[in-house]
């Protein structure tokens, strides 16, 4: 593996984002199964809603100042977006976020409110504009996966799970682009080998399920990706690197269906109190609904990575 994150990576980027990403508790649910206690990592509990604070921050804060003060660019769907908007106004740094058409105007609205110029696209544009941006202007590129400064601030989340539930069996990760499955894995194989790690995509953009079933990794097509309505799922491949960490670490990928996503929300919402955006909610759905695929096991915790889900969505959902 290229640059593998180690353990040293992520005590150094558990260290560097203390005071700025929260701590999240591990909360214990009432309405797990009896012989599968449930518990939650509820990320959308960060200053964004969403677990890309500690990524973000972590990378931000390994720049140089002259890198920082050349401003900052990434694209994002909308939670990377507002944590590079959010880490940079920290460091009173520019922030510039490409963003596609299909992201839902709350996170669009969230991202400029945090100081950051936002720049919308076409999906199929994501991906090349940002890096256009940065050679054009001279902007730190902020990767939202690929990089193992990102993963290891993901991985902060895992290193907080094994040391608040050192029993933990099973830990269940949403996958998109593979930074915070990546992250979490490596962190949680370091400290607690004998736990199982297990990502979680939906079924109508399961590109990393099937790179992990192959081991080849496989890109989807935007038209593919984007009929899910885990719009922060909707990658249409794993990293280079978060799939060389996945291939290392990571135990299984399940997927879920959109049917099961909405069940989860509802789940979450009235039964653990939390709001849960879609792509929030796949970890704890494949925990109700796939139990049928995941390993045995007592102890369960599922990451629910962030609540920034358009109110209009959400009040169909929760109806």
């Amino acid at each position: 593996m290229t640059n593998p994150v180690t353990l040293e990576d992520l005590r150094a980027a558990q260290k560097r984002i203390a005071g700025t990403a929260v701590r999240t508790p591990l909360l214990p649910s009432l309405h797990g199964d009896a012989d599968r206690p449930l518990w939650l990592k509820p990320e959308s509990l960060q200053p964004i809603g969403a677990f890309k604070i500690r990524g973000a921050y972590n990378a931000i804060a390994a720049l140089t100042d002259a890198e920082r003060s050349r401003g900052v660019v990434a694209h994002s769907s909308g939670n990377h977006a507002q944590a590079v908007a959010y880490a940079a106004r920290l460091f009173g740094a520019k922030a510039v976020i490409v963003m596609p058409d299909t992201t839902p105007q709350v996170k669009i609205d969230a991202t400029h409110a945090l100081g950051a110029e936002v720049v919308i696209v076409t999906p199929e544009r994501r991906d090349t504009a940002a890096g256009e941006l940065a050679e054009e202007h001279g902007y730190a590129f902020v990767p939202p996966y690929d990089d193992a400064r990102i993963i290891a601030g993901q991985g902060t989340a895992g290193l907080e799970i094994t040391e608040d539930l050192p029993t933990v069996d099973t830990v269940l990760v949403p996958v998109s682009g593979g930074g915070l499955i990546s992250g979490i894995a490596a962190a949680v194989k370091l400290t607690s080998p004998h736990t199982k790690v297990i990502g979680v995509e939906p079924e109508l953009a399961a590109d990393a399920a099937e790179s992990f079933r192959t081991g080849v990794r496989t890109t989807w097509s935007t038209t593919q990706t984007y009929r899910t309505i885990a719009d922060g799922l909707r990658t249409t491949s794993v990293g280079v690197l978060p799939f060389a960490h996945i291939q290392a670490y990571v135990d299984d990928i399940v997927t879920v269906t959109e049917d099961q996503i909405r069940e989860a929300m509802r789940f979450l919402g009235l039964r653990a109190r939390l709001v849960a955006e879609p792509a929030g909610a796949v970890a704890t759905a494949a925990y109700l609904f796939r139990e049928d695929v995941l390993p045995a096991g007592r102890e369960h915790v599922a990451v629910v990575s962030g609540g920034n889900v358009d109110p209009a969505l959400y009040a169909e959902v929760m109806a």
